[in-house]
């Protein structure tokens, strides 16, 4: 079968035709064979968002923009249409946030999904909006309080110079030198003492680590010491000694009552007497045995008798 030159024409014609309004669409992001989702999103203010910019989901490239146009006259929001291509369930309160990846692109949109709920958005639905903030909106914002900080500081700083500045006359100057100078020379003394200590202590070396070695074995001894008397059970020793003690109170308790011989010679008056009789009676005696020792010593080689005893009463001596 022949095909005529106008059949062949026709199929032409209609082939450009489609191909250059896949290509018109192609060059405007939009893919006329595959099947997207149109989502709507509403902003007060899209700055450096442009049409083709991307739709992300999960930081997964799943959509782009498609069209920016406003509400109406009145309130100047704007309409952000998205065309969005997955299977990842997007419900109906998901939310698009529009937020800036990096310093140098545009902004961009983000599908934050809402897992909680079930429904899904169907084709043309309008989704929840909001917006991140870009490193820079952070940073002025972080910075903000700090330059107020600074202000202030510098404020501060410069009434403290202009104080010091009053503070520090040619006097006060000239005492500050002199103070810097004597402190440089205080620190040349005390590093000049320093390397003294440094050298005897590097020429005592020796001796100083046998002092070091006798504290040690002086402190080994004391630890012997001490196990020594925990062995020999102090405490047994201490309650000994206690009950000594109370048996020497009760025995001085008694000499203070009277009782005994020791405790009757210093409470009892008549005891007291005789021994100071017998004293004198004694004493006597020795008085007149040193007076007449032929009395109580006699020889006699022919038998004589010997003189008997007279009692001699003997004068006290005056004190």
């Amino acid at each position: 079968m022949k095909v005529s030159r106008e059949v062949k024409t026709a199929v032409l014609v209609i082939s450009s035709v489609l191909l250059f309004i896949w290509g018109f669409y192609f060059l405007r992001g939009t893919d006329l064979f595959n099947s997207y989702k149109t989502y709507y999103v509403i902003y007060d203010n899209v700055e450096e968002l442009s049409p083709s910019a991307p739709v992300t989901l999960n930081g997964l490239v799943v959509g782009k923009i498609n069209d920016i146009s406003f509400i109406d006259q009145t309130s100047g929001k704007l309409r952000i249409e998205m065309q969005v291509k997955t299977n990842f369930p997007i419900s109906t309160t998901s939310q698009a946030v529009l937020y800036k990846p990096s310093i140098i692109g545009g902004k961009q949109i983000a599908i934050i999904p809402d897992m909680k709920n079930s429904t899904l958005a169907e084709d043309g639905a309008e989704l929840k909006s909001g917006e991140k903030p870009d490193m820079l909106s952070e940073v002025g914002d972080r910075l903000s309080p700090l330059q107020a900080k600074v202000e202030s500081t510098i404020v501060t700083a410069d009434s403290l110079l202009h104080g010091f500045k009053n503070v520090m006359d040619v006097k006060t100057q000239e005492n500050l030198r002199i103070a810097i100078a004597e402190m440089s020379a205080t620190m040349k003394e005390f590093s000049g003492s320093a390397r003294t200590l440094n050298a005897m202590l590097a020429g005592n070396k020796n001796n100083i680590d046998a002092t070091l070695k006798n504290l040690n074995h002086t402190t080994a001894n004391f630890s012997k010491l001490s196990d020594s008397i925990d062995a020999a059970n102090l405490a047994q020793t201490v309650r000994n000694l206690e009950g000594s003690l109370a048996k020497v109170d009760n025995l001085m308790n008694d000499v203070n009552s009277g009782k005994g011989t020791l405790g009757k010679l210093m409470k009892d008056d008549a005891m007291y007497n005789n021994l100071n009789g017998a004293s004198k009676e004694l004493k006597e005696l020795l008085a007149d045995f040193k007076q007449n020792p032929k009395r109580y010593v006699h020889f006699s080689v022919f038998g004589k008798k010997g003189t008997p005893y007279t009692e001699t009463v003997v004068k006290e001596e005056k004190k």
